[in-house]
């Protein structure tokens, strides 16, 4: 497998090798099966508790193939889960944790690439959520005030005015917006990349083009197993660290969906049109549609765009032509020029990929003594910067797993999610939602009001 079409691998600066794959049978410390963020970063601070550790990461294609390397380049704060739904699950001193862990997270993550040398471009503007219409303005303005009942301030959430928000971001139809500073712009496929460099000069063994087909438990006389083609890794502890790919194992097919994301990208925009929208502090942007999009301002001064549309396939399958989808390609550029009307430029970079969403929307931190195996995961679209907080979490469990640490605590670590529904209930549950998103969009901008679907799609989420 090579890495996709996108704008990120074409503006790397470098040319991706794969590095050798596996061939023989290898026993480690620890072995992690999957070389996106998840894995790079357990790796990591895996080493930085204790360097004596032997580690070796497993990679189907080359590290950052994945969603790390072809996602919206937001390193932020969000979390799938609504602070309702954590509050109730897990109680309001765990929700206040996890909130204080991933604001300070944003700022450590650069911290981290800078440390290990890495340019990924990381710029710290923050996030203008845009309300396109009064409903969305209700809505945004309304959710603000519910972050400062449970203790946010001004500086950490804060509601613009139409024209305050004009001055930050101009894009049209604009009622308002929620600012948040916790979200950096970063180039992923950089971060992912460097990572991986510096990890092989850290002595971690990379094996990339070595696709895993089996992973088993430890037993009475066997060490756990990660098995390929080429040869099996024996470890104390085997991390599975497979995102939207983890539904390719026996057995994991109702683990977490996949669920597909494309962008597309526009060639380098001239300094008048920055002139006239701003974003001069380089804030990621969206608006609060239901059918979620995003964009960033690129360093080399591109619009890079995404969003979802494209429908769940049957039986939680991943294959690579699912990365192209032509309704949603269009979908997503009509969107952005609606967006920016005085957009002219062309298109350069159309890619895509899935990512994993579990059932219940909570990510998760599993490590399992008695077989060995570990996993972390389903992130739901967030998981820049909350792959770096669950490795810290897997880190501190596999060295020292009789402490308790303030990554341990965390309410998704030890977190088993209840497993998806069997097919076909599982096909027409994800896609339901979908249609059930676009036609709320529909409503809310022809009518201005809230939709039937608007509420029949928040009882399918729960």
């Amino acid at each position: 497998m090579h890495p996709p079409a996108s704008l990120w691998w074409s503006t790397l600066g470098e040319d991706v090798v794969a590095r050798p794959a596996l061939k023989t049978n290898i026993d480690v410390d620890v072995a992690i099966v999957g070389g996106g963020f998840t894995g790079l970063w357990t790796a990591r601070e895996l080493l930085r508790r204790d360097p004596s550790l032997q580690i070796a990461l497993l990679e189907q294609s080359v590290c950052g193939f994945g969603a790390s390397g072809r996602n919206g380049g937001w390193a932020s704060a969000l979390y799938p889960q609504s602070a309702t739904t954590v509050i109730a699950r897990e109680g309001r001193a765990s929700y206040d944790h996890l909130r204080v862990m991933l604001h300070r997270a944003v700022d450590e993550l650069g911290v981290a690439a800078a440390d290990d040398g890495i340019d990924a471009h990381y710029h710290r503007g923050g996030t203008l959520t845009f309300a396109r219409s009064t409903q969305q303005a209700a809505r945004l303005s309304r959710a603000v005030r519910d972050e400062h009942d449970l203790g946010a301030t001004d500086s950490d959430v804060t509601w613009l005015d139409e024209q305050q928000a004009r001055r930050r971001g101009g894009v049209s139809a604009v009622f308002g917006a929620r600012f948040t500073p916790y979200c950096a712009r970063i180039h992923p496929a950089r971060l992912a990349r460097g990572l991986a460099t510096d990890l092989a000069s850290r002595g971690v063994l990379i094996f990339e083009e070595t696709k895993v087909t089996r992973i088993d438990p430890a037993s009475r006389n066997r060490r756990a197993c990660a098995v390929s083609v080429g040869g099996t890794v024996r470890a104390d502890v085997i991390v599975r660290a497979t995102e939207g790919f983890t539904p390719t194992f026996a057995h994991q097919r109702r683990t977490i969906a996949p669920i597909f994301s494309l962008m597309i990208a526009t060639e380098p925009l001239p300094s008048s049109f920055w002139d006239e929208v701003g974003f001069r502090d380089y804030e990621t942007f969206a608006d609060d549609r239901h059918l979620i999009v995003y964009g960033q301002r690129t360093a080399d001064d591109r619009i890079a765009f995404g969003g979802r549309g494209a429908p769940y396939h049957f039986g939680s399958t991943v294959e690579p032509r699912f990365d192209e989808d032509t309704r949603a390609f269009t979908l997503i550029e009509s969107t952005l020029r609606e967006l920016f009307p005085s957009l002219r430029s062309s298109i350069t970079h159309r890619w895509g990929g899935p990512l994993a969403m579990p059932r219940d929307l909570s990510p998760s931190v599993v490590v399992d003594y008695a077989s060995g195996l570990a996993s972390a995961g389903g992130y739901t679209g967030d998981g820049v910067v909350l792959s770096r907080v669950a490795a810290n979490a897997l880190a501190d469990l596999i060295t020292a797993p009789d402490e308790t640490t303030e990554f341990t605590t965390l309410p998704f670590v030890q977190h088993r999610g209840r497993r998806w529904e069997p097919e076909p209930l599982r096909w027409l549950g994800i896609n339901t939602g979908l249609v059930l998103a676009s036609w709320a969009d529909r409503h809310e901008a022809r009518r201005d009001g809230e939709s039937r679907a608007s509420r029949l799609l928040d009882r399918l989420l729960g």
